[in-house]
């Protein structure tokens, strides 16, 4: 059985005026509640100062669980220096989280997001080109012989694609692309790194209309030709402020945690 617990407490009304008494707005088996710790429990819960009924209620939920708290601490049924344990761990990551998450709204605000934006504006730019293809597969289980064969074919795909033969109808038949060959090879704007380094260097070097080469990649060989020269596109700032924005936040709290722990000894003993 829990030991007797006893709970003194002034009016509400007292305590709604902003109670000042030096004994504090109730006690807890002999433990004074102060009213800074009680508003701070109300702040915390986010109850009105101005809502009666809910304070009254919030106060007696409150001195109930500091009577229980008090009463289990009494008791020998938990390991105490666990809890404490816990609870130390649990303070940590509660000041370490909730600091940063102020710290971080402070410094890092829309005005610095935009400045920031501003001052890199060519990294948020993206190269961009319209090629169509017509592609050949290759298979890593091919042996020489079969690749040759294949390279072959595309070579005279290549001629027919250089001379009168449209390009369009070509891809349609020929290329091993099911998803661009509907469209007449075409691949729409492709951005720059967003395919092979073979292929991205011959697309982006090509001239309007131009059909280039036979190249290899991973997925077998290609003829590419130009739709579009390429053209630099400046990504908004509504595109590309989360991803800003994320970036300065991990810059600040890798600096602020390197700061704060510098304004701290710490030391290891031996034994």
């Amino acid at each position: 059985m829990f030991k007797k617990i006893s709970i003194a407490l002034i009016s509400t009304a007292a305590l709604l005026n902003g109670c000042s008494n030096g004994e504090g707005i109730a006690s807890v088996d002999g433990q004074v509640i102060s009213q800074e710790m009680f508003s701070a429990y109300l702040a915390e819960k986010r109850i009105p100062t101005t809502n009666k009924k809910r304070i009254d209620s919030a106060l007696d939920m409150y001195l109930e669980r500091e009577a229980l708290t008090t009463a289990i601490e009494e008791s020998d049924v938990l390991d105490s220096k666990a809890i404490e344990a816990e609870l130390n761990e649990l303070k940590k990551q509660m000041l370490i989280s909730r600091y940063f998450d102020q710290y971080l709204k402070n410094s890092v605000n829309e005005e610095a997001i935009r400045n920031f934006y501003s001052s890199n504006a060519e990294a948020y730019q993206v190269k961009r080109v319209h090629v169509a293809h017509i592609l050949l597969r290759t298979r890593k289980t091919m042996d020489e012989s079969e690749i040759a064969a294949v390279r072959t074919k595309a070579q005279e795909i290549y001629s027919k694609a250089t001379s009168s033969a449209d390009f369009t109808k070509l891809a349609e038949e020929y290329s091993e692309d099911k998803i661009s060959a509907v469209k007449g090879g075409d691949l729409g704007l492709l951005n720059e790194g967003s395919v092979s380094p073979e292929f991205s260097k011959i697309a982006f070097s090509l001239e309007q209309d131009e059909i280039s080469q036979i190249i290899q990649t991973p997925f077998g060989f290609h003829i590419i030709k130009s739709l579009a020269l390429p053209q630099t596109i400046q990504k908004s700032f509504e595109a590309v402020k989360g991803d800003i924005r994320y970036q300065l936040k991990s810059q600040a709290k890798k600096a602020e945690l390197e700061r704060l722990l510098s304004t701290v000894k710490i030391e290891k003993f031996n034994g």
